[in-house]
């Protein structure tokens, strides 16, 4: 039995594989490689992605060389047009598979401690309590309602210069409260 001879590539390093035995391919390559890329990266948004929808579209026009539409124009046409076919498949793809997950994801199973905002919560109230009625309802207008102080003024029947100065008192008072007291350690 006679074995056939093998095929021994004649490709330079880097040079896309088969553009030695197909010149036609070369030159597809060398001219349109560049906008098909750009084309499909922008469509993918993903450079290594659209690496692979180039590759493919040219594995296409390799195996199609003899029906590839004549001239330049035809070419690039027939080119982009499959890219962009591929790239639609790509996306459809990418869309119908979950979301991935980095492994680790999974591993932190440490629950949040609330604790910390109860007690901040205890102690905002008890201050709240502290200040005066009309303090406490100007706060309440301003940061709970979310008005305006023109808007709190409006509500509470007071000008807009009383709802100013007494937010920025009662502001003031809080933060006196709400300083954490420093104990002394000797």
């Amino acid at each position: 039995m006679d074995a056939a001879p093998a095929q021994v590539s004649t490709e330079e390093p880097g040079e896309p594989a088969g553009t030695r035995r197909h010149p036609a391919l070369h030159e597809l390559y060398a001219r349109h490689a560049g906008a098909v890329h750009s084309r499909v990266r922008r469509m993918l948004r993903d450079h290594e992605h659209a690496e692979d929808v180039v590759q493919e579209t040219l594995v296409r026009a390799w195996r199609n060389l003899d029906r590839m539409p004549p001239g330049q124009d035809g070419a690039r046409r027939w080119l982009l047009r499959v890219a962009r076919n591929l790239a639609i498949d790509h996306l459809r793809a990418r869309r119908a598979r979950p979301a991935e997950v980095a492994e680790s994801a999974g591993w932190d199973t440490a629950t949040t401690d609330h604790s910390e905002a109860v007690i901040d919560s205890v102690y905002v109230q008890r201050a709240l309590r502290r200040l005066s009625p009309e303090h406490r309802a100007v706060l309440t207008e301003v940061y709970l309602h979310g008005r305006t102080a023109q808007e709190a003024a409006a509500v509470l029947n007071v000008p807009v210069g009383t709802v100013k100065s007494r937010v920025f008192y009662a502001l003031r008072l809080l933060r006196t409260q709400l300083q954490p007291t420093h104990a002394d350690p000797s």
